[in-house]
């Protein structure tokens, strides 16, 4: 919002500006910030991660109750996460074994991308894995280089041995440690963990109104899903190709909440369109703006808690982690529409293309993800093709006002409420003691 703060641009050459609000640096549900954590991610992953071999997207979906739990319980999700990644890597590990004859499963290296996500097209807590798998094994050959061998599709009973060994061995970890899959028993300090997030997400899968009927999964063209009948925990594979554009990568890292679905109705309700209809024919949901407030509070994620994680040959800690991703997508920089320059240049280009610099940085600028993703220069101006140079950044109210002012928009940022009676307390500063 720019009532919060902003930095003011002006063009050098034709005075134009404009301003750009800062950003809130919120995790789990602001549109614009985890817009901006996509597009760094995708352009991260197809250009720096992921070599150019065939990709195969494996999703693991988890009973409700698990879903729940795994949505405060780091630990019990890390649990479910490294139990399928272990099963994936030992299915792809004997498949490589039976198929090329290798004398052992360990000359087979897999190599695996991994996206938690914690919503489901309803906005409702929904925690599951999405996992991007290179659809063979690298192996050692004889001049001590890396070659990749791609393995068939798998079969329904290969996909259905992967979730049954998963939900098996979560289930055997969960009871030794006191614990069942469906909720029945809880260890004493379980809901000691993140308290706050234990009570909202608690509420979210108890209360029950128009709009939050469970989605029932199913098997699509191309994919392959098993079920097992003690956790339903369900497994699918489907085939994504190379990843040559980040655009896979997008939906996976994708923010949760898309602003153009959601509608304010005239009762004050709110009406949140589904991306597809469900089987029952549901094409949106209903909710109260309370109740989308505690699903948006159940949605973010623990501090600390990465949701992006590498497996196998892509692990930051692997030895052939460079020998692998050097075969990823080379940086071909965006051809940008820019308008034509009112004044020629005198000496050579008018501007100078940082890009190839910047694409070897971890985390990008935002003017550049801009420029990458949807070819916009937000640097140039739009009416003379000039260069938009930052004059003033507004951090005070006093400032904020006057900025806000001499741009025509509403004056000084907006009055923040007391907290209601009976809100819940996050323990944010019990958390950084420890």
């Amino acid at each position: 919002m720019l009532e919060h703060g902003f930095v003011r641009v002006k063009c050098t050459d034709c005075g134009f500006e404009r301003l750009v609000g800062f950003s809130c640096k919120r995790r789990g549900f602001c549109p614009s910030c985890l817009g901006r954590r996509m597009s760094d991610t995708a352009v991260w992953l197809t250009e720096h991660v992921i070599p150019r071999e065939q990709i195969r997207q494996w999703v693991l979906t988890l009973p409700w109750e698990l879903r729940v739990r795994a949505g405060y319980d780091r630990q019990l999700c890390a649990l479910v996460l490294d139990t399928f990644i272990r099963e994936l890597q030992r299915s792809y590990r004997w498949r490589a074994k039976r198929e090329f004859g290798l004398p052992s499963v360990d000359d087979a290296f897999t190599g695996m991308v991994t996206v938690i996500q914690r919503f489901d097209s309803a906005l409702r807590l929904n925690v599951h894995l999405h996992t991007l798998v290179l659809d063979g094994v690298y192996v050692k050959s004889d001049d001590g280089g890396l070659r990749f061998l791609r393995l068939p599709r798998p079969s329904a009973d290969e996909v259905y041995d992967v979730a049954f060994r998963t939900a098996k061995k979560v289930v055997a970890m969960l009871e030794k440690k006191g614990r069942s899959a469906d909720g029945a028993s809880h260890d004493e300090g379980e809901s000691e963990i993140e308290p706050a997030l234990c009570r909202v997400t608690t509420l979210r899968a108890e209360h029950r109104r128009r709009g939050s009927w469970m989605v029932r999964a199913w098997a699509k063209e191309n994919v392959r899903s098993s079920s097992t009948d003690s956790t339903s925990m369900q497994a699918t594979a489907s085939t994504v190709g190379i990843v040559g554009e980040s655009s896979g990568c997008r939906y996976l890292a994708r923010p949760p909440i898309a602003m153009d679905r959601l509608t304010e109705m005239d009762d004050g309700e709110l009406r949140y369109e589904l991306k597809k209809a469900w089987r029952d024919g549901t094409r949106f949901v209903t909710l109260g703006p309370y109740e989308l407030i505690a699903r948006i509070c159940a949605m973010v994620p623990p501090p600390r808690f990465h949701m992006v994680r590498f497996h196998g040959v892509l692990a930051p800690n692997s030895r052939l982690r460079e020998r692998v991703v050097a075969s990823a997508r080379p940086y071909v920089p965006p051809n940008v529409e820019r308008p034509t320059p009112l004044q020629l240049p005198l000496f050579g280009k008018l501007f100078e293309q940082p890009d190839a610099e910047v694409s070897h940085m971890r985390r990008k600028p935002w003017a550049w993800l801009l420029r990458h993703v949807f070819a916009i220069d937000v640097n140039v101006c739009p009416k003379c093709s000039g260069r938009m140079k930052w004059r003033e950044v507004a951090l005070t109210a006093d400032a904020i006002r006057e900025g806000l002012a001499r741009a025509g928009f509403a004056r000084g940022p907006p009055k923040r409420k007391s907290a209601p009676l009976g809100q819940i307390s996050l323990p944010f500063a019990k958390m950084r003691r420890a």
